[in-house]
């Protein structure tokens, strides 16, 4: 195997594929990256059983990559990736000497690596289904960025560590809850699904995903029984999925609601924000919700710090006046979701859930539970 490849290139190659490199698993030739040289392209796998991250750069271009020797390695991806990125010529050559020593000089540099024989990766098919679902990228991330952060980190209930996604027909609902909260984002596919899905993907997995995507591409969602394969462009990437029956969470979604309340998402934002600071517990704190009127009242206090309060004025659908305690970190998460310019609050009652929802956005539904505060 022989290639001279621009270093930018190799370089946003193996950024991609480095996040599915292990470095805890027990078969060392996972820690590697896979080089593939054909005729016309240089194919970079990477896997750790968990997600399997594949991307091609063709050689359509003999300025950026030049194909000399076809062949295969397995290349340490600790040390590929930390020499591509600190050397600073245009160019790398890289080269297979004596079978698995790995030759890769530039103008000024050699480093010579111990390579892996490619007979010791495991097969690993990265098949397409025939019946993809396809989302524009942009959309994709939006989904991921507005769900992902109400998942759950208690391995104990494996289930709610993913991202729900369920479709049916043209329509795909994506639902994620740690049972203290939920994020849901419904969305209109531009083309029906030939077939139902409703499985649990790994939410670290899909915001590797995603974070690893440009804006103007489609995603492809090939789904299987137990794994799921996204393809855009050049890379595919696969996770597998959580086995177990999602929760129903739309029986946690109110009817009605007997009190709305409209406000300016920054504003509210920052007002809690604020108020928080004297909250005692970081992980409960905790800040009460009060209106008079149009008058919006948020206060926190602490035993050992003091206590803070802060009014800003609202809109109501009636008369109505509530008082609510809730958890002011969840509470500014699921307003972070939204990139609209107001917010309707949906109050249900002093112990139910807290709606938040937007004219503006209809697509995105939050939903926090309040917490007892006697």
């Amino acid at each position: 195997m022989k290639l001279t490849i621009k270093r930018e290139l190799l370089l946003e190659a193996l950024n991609k594929v480095s996040k599915a490199i292990s470095t805890k698993n027990l078969i060392p030739v996972l820690a590697g990256v896979k080089f593939e040289l054909k005729k016309k392209k240089l194919i970079l796998t990477a896997s750790d059983n968990d997600i399997t991250i594949q991307t091609v750069i063709d050689s359509t271009n003999e300025e950026d990559f030049k194909i000399e020797r076809e062949g295969s390695i397995i290349i340490q991806g600790k040390y590929i990736l930390d020499i591509v990125r600190k050397l600073q010529d245009k160019y790398i050559n890289i080269e297979v000497v004596d079978e698995l020593k790995i030759l890769i000089y530039t103008e000024n540099s050699e480093f010579n690596l111990n390579g892996i024989s490619e007979s010791e990766y495991p097969n690993i098919g990265l098949e397409e289904s025939k019946k993809k679902v396809v989302i524009k990228s942009d959309l994709f991330k939006k989904i991921v960025n507005q769900t992902a952060f109400a998942t759950s980190n208690e391995e104990t209930k494996p289930v709610l560590t993913g991202i729900n996604f369920n479709i049916v027909g043209n329509i795909l609902e994506c639902n994620s809850t740690d049972s203290y909260r939920l994020a849901r984002k419904v969305i209109t596919l531009e083309k029906e699904s030939e077939e139902n899905y409703n499985i649990v993907i790994p939410s670290h997995n899909i915001v590797e995903f995603s974070r690893i995507i440009g804006d103007d591409e489609e995603v492809e969602l090939h789904i299987f029984n137990n794994k799921i394969l996204f393809k855009t462009g050049n890379l595919k990437f696969e996770s597998r999925l959580i086995n177990g029956t999602y929760p129903n969470t739309s029986n946690l979604l109110p009817d009605d609601s007997f009190l709305v309340v409209s406000t300016n998402l920054n504003d509210f934002y920052n007002v809690i924000d604020r108020v928080s600071i004297l909250t005692s517990d970081k992980e409960k704190n905790i800040v009460t919700l009060e209106t008079q009127g149009n008058t919006l009242i948020l206060k926190s206090s602490s035993v050992e710090v003091g206590r803070v309060e802060e009014k800003m004025s609202i809109t109501k659908n009636n008369s109505e006046d509530i008082k609510i305690s809730f958890s002011a970190k969840y509470m500014m998460e699921a307003l972070k979701s939204f990139s609209t310019e107001t917010v309707d609050i949906h109050f249900v009652g002093e112990i139910k859930p807290i709606l938040i929802k937007s004219s503006e956005d209809e697509t995105l539904t939050q939903l926090v539970l309040p917490i007892r505060t006697y």
